[in-house]
């Protein structure tokens, strides 16, 4: 079925990708650092920038839109939102630098920073 279509040198080519695919996650997950301060952002301006090490509840308050975020044991979450999908709620913890939790109909964004507050992501670098 497949004679002629997939030659050794797309066989080639897929294992190469796998295995720089595989190579860039084990380097990701083993040099990620954990975060120091969490950012909460709401409608573009600085709502609060808070410590991982302090254990507290923040709720975010905009007009009728409301957001439960959770700091806790130096993760973070959100708890409660008021938007219908609920994807920032079931989206998991987050600890590392650069993370980051968005609510899109709320307009609300979640993200750790760094010890040194100057952080790099795939567009700056």
């Amino acid at each position: 079925m497949f004679k002629g279509i997939i030659r050794k040198a797309d066989i080639l080519l897929a294992l190469a990708l796998i295995l720089i695919g595989a190579c860039a996650s084990l380097w990701i997950s083993r040099y990620s650092t954990a975060g120091s301060h969490v950012v909460i952002e709401s409608d573009g301006k600085t709502y609060g920038n808070y410590s991982l090490s302090e254990n507290r509840t923040v709720t975010v308050t905009r007009g009728k839109r409301t957001n439960t975020v959770r700091i806790h044991n130096g993760t973070v979450s959100v708890t409660e939102a008021s938007c219908h999908n609920q994807v920032c709620v079931k989206h998991k913890s987050i600890r590392t630098t650069g993370e980051s939790i968005i609510c899109l109909p709320n307009k609300m964004v979640v993200k750790i920073s760094g010890k040194g507050g100057s952080e790099y992501d795939g567009i700056s670098s």
